[in-house]
């Protein structure tokens, strides 16, 4: 598709293959790249608002449950990488209900530290605590991570949070509460060592 510039001119590269491509080629996407990452926490916000239709059979919707999940990180005096985390660690639901964990992880990733980001990724794992054995499964499966540094932070996630963020009579906080902080977040430099912080535990 053809972009269009602030002044209504028409840019587009000039290559039908990346390999024939020139600097100036890729100079140009390079600032449409810019542009579309500043747009990131926009569409952040609007994908949590589409997780108010999902998911039937839980007396509340997705994004209450998320809401809640945040709600309950933030009462607890969580960090802004965690409250946020907890907003969108079930973000992926709508297009990945297999691996919804991983694909919020990856959203993630560039902005967190890793703990946050370990937490989301292994979250549906540690979750099965409390349901699995319903059916069968092995409700410790996760201490097959036990020696792990973020072990009991997913744990304390899970058990204080997210399995119990259910209640549709908790007053839960709104989206515009937390959209600050989601905007702040998703406006960082990626990867800024500053905040990823490899192997760190809670907020530096």
């Amino acid at each position: 598709m053809t972009m269009t510039l602030d002044d209504g001119a028409a840019r587009a590269v000039s290559f039908k293959s990346m390999a024939a491509g020139t600097k100036a080629d890729y100079t140009l996407l390079e600032g449409y790249e810019q542009a579309h990452a500043a747009g990131t926490a926009d569409r952040i916000v609007d994908a949590l608002r589409q997780l108010d239709g999902s998911m039937g059979g839980y007396k509340i919707s997705r994004l209450d449950h998320c809401l809640q999940t945040a709600t309950r990180a933030h009462r607890d005096g969580a960090d802004i990488d965690m409250v946020v985390t907890a907003l969108v660690h079930d973000i992926g639901d709508m297009l990945a209900p297999f691996n919804h964990d991983s694909v919020a992880a990856a959203i993630l990733k560039p902005y967190v530290r890793e703990e946050c980001t370990w937490i989301t990724e292994y979250h549906g794992l540690y979750q099965k605590k409390y349901y699995i054995h319903h059916f069968g499964g092995d409700p410790d499966a996760r201490d097959a991570y036990r020696d792990h540094p973020y072990h009991e932070s997913c744990i304390r996630f899970c058990e204080r949070w997210d399995q119990a963020a259910f209640d549709p009579d908790y007053e839960t906080l709104d989206l515009a509460f937390f959209e600050p902080m989601v905007r702040e977040v998703f406006g960082r430099e990626p990867y800024d060592p500053a905040h990823i912080r490899p192997g760190a535990v809670g907020p530096a």
